[in-house]
């Protein structure tokens, strides 16, 4: 029999398990603890309901981007009681970001973990818990009531911070009052350092590359704007030299500070659908979303955001499924690499003109010098005619009212696509594959 030897993964997790046996037989007593407390918290709900929350601290999106719609709900009377009540949170580990978690204490009852934790658990173990935990969002970190075109942000930079924000600008060599982008490009080097028990490769569908937004971050720089690239821990480096792109993910001057920092301040935000842009969703800043996936979950709740989302080539035919097909095939919604697989579909990400075009006009649309062809508005509502806006997640409603745009030039060069009436032929496969020739062969390649 040869002799069996544990690959490195087996090895961590192993690790990881035994060390969480010892963090739960270290704590049995503060669960001890916890029982008479939560009794107590059931003895006067009459007079006050005692609620707690568990902050989604690990990952940087839902930390930011539930919490903040926690509060605008509770602003707007969404998912509260109608009796008195108190709510306290503890923030699970571990954190993603130190300066937010900083920023949620001044505004939130946040109470240390290793009191709450365990109150919150026994609580749950108990008929009628349910009252006394906060519990989640209508949808999680979707503003399904459009209340962030309603409201304020609930945080705000203290004046050192404002100060220490400033001189981390000018360490970077951003001048002051010029105009800065955020780009942010998921790969999956920050899930496999910091969670490396879980095999994160399901979501290897989100993944793009960081080189093919270069286009864009150079178009930007010519119009005046420093491009930089976000993130905590990636795959490789930008390879630009523009000076005005400056790559704060890979150069040593990434802090938490900064990040939440530059995610409040840029003038807008390029992303394709990552943690890190829930920080400038929640300082009300524009959005633009490019190589989305999936479909289905278009953030589409606010003006301020405009998409383009990946092609979805059916494996077999060479021919790229029409929106409408998207979701008649089984894959609006799949969030998982392996669903896309097994229907068949291999997901494109969009070329780097699509993504400078779409770029450009949300920057033109800022400064006011945007200039419409005159069928974009038809495009725009035969796009949202498909769209299935009355979509189901969770049990609740997927979408609000529809503020967002789709990409003009994008609907604009693939009419096809939407099978805009009144165009020339393009709904069977071989017109279809005509049509889309360059852009098959880019794939492939």
């Amino acid at each position: 029999m040869r002799n069996f030897v544990p690959s490195s993964a087996q090895v961590k997790k192993v690790h990881h398990v035994f060390k969480r046996m010892l963090q739960i037989l270290g704590k049995a007593p503060l669960f001890v603890l916890a029982i008479p407390l939560v009794l107590l918290i059931r003895l006067i709900s009459p007079w006050i309901l005692v609620r707690i929350g568990n902050l989604v601290g690990g990952r940087i999106g839902h930390f930011a981007g539930n919490t903040e719609l926690y509060l605008c709900e509770r602003d707007a009377g969404i998912n509260v009681p109608t009796k008195r009540y108190l709510d306290l949170f503890f923030i699970g580990r571990p954190v993603a970001n130190l300066q937010l978690a900083i920023m949620w204490r001044r505004i939130l009852r946040v109470w240390p973990v290793w009191i709450l934790a365990p109150i919150y658990r026994i609580n749950g173990f108990f008929p009628g818990g349910a009252q006394h935990d906060v519990g989640h969002n209508t949808q999680w970190d979707r503003d399904v009531h459009n209340l962030l075109d309603q409201s304020s942000p609930h945080l705000q930079f203290d004046p050192k911070e404002i100060l220490h924000g400033e001189a981390g600008l000018r360490g970077m060599g951003i001048p002051e009052g010029a105009s800065f982008v955020c780009l942010a490009v998921r790969d999956s080097a920050y899930l496999e350092r910091h969670i490396p028990t879980i095999n994160w490769s399901y979501h290897s569908y989100r993944d793009t590359d960081i080189q093919n937004y270069i286009l864009a971050a150079e178009e930007l720089a010519k119009r005046g704007f420093y491009v930089i690239r976000m993130g905590e821990h990636v795959r490789e480096p930008m390879k630009c030299n523009n000076l005005k792109v400056i790559d704060y993910a890979a150069n040593g001057m990434r802090n938490d500070f900064m990040d939440i920092y530059l995610g409040a301040k840029c003038s807008f935000c390029i992303t394709m659908g990552t943690g890190f842009d829930a920080v400038p969703t929640i300082f009300r800043r524009p959005i633009v979303f490019v190589n989305s996936v999936p479909v289905g979950y278009l953030s589409t709740f606010c003006t301020r955001y405009t998409h383009i989302t990946r092609r979805h080539l059916l494996v077999g035919s060479d021919r790229e499924l029409t929106l409408r097909e998207i979701f008649s095939h089984g894959v609006g919604y799949c969030t998982k690499t392996s669903d896309y697989d097994s229907r068949g579909v291999q997901l494109i990400e969009n070329s780097p003109e699509e993504i400078r075009d779409t770029v450009i006009e949300m920057a033109e649309r800022l400064k006011g010098t945007w200039q419409p062809h005159p069928d974009d508005e038809a495009l725009q509502k035969r796009f949202w005619e498909i769209f299935p806006t009355d979509s189901v997640l969770r049990g609740a409603p997927a979408h609000g009212s529809i503020r967002s745009r789709y990409g003009a030039k994008f609907l604009r060069d693939n009419r096809c696509w939407l099978e805009f009436p009144g165009d020339v032929k393009c709904d069977s496969a071989e017109e279809m594959l005509t049509q889309k020739t360059s852009f098959i062969i880019h794939a492939k390649l």
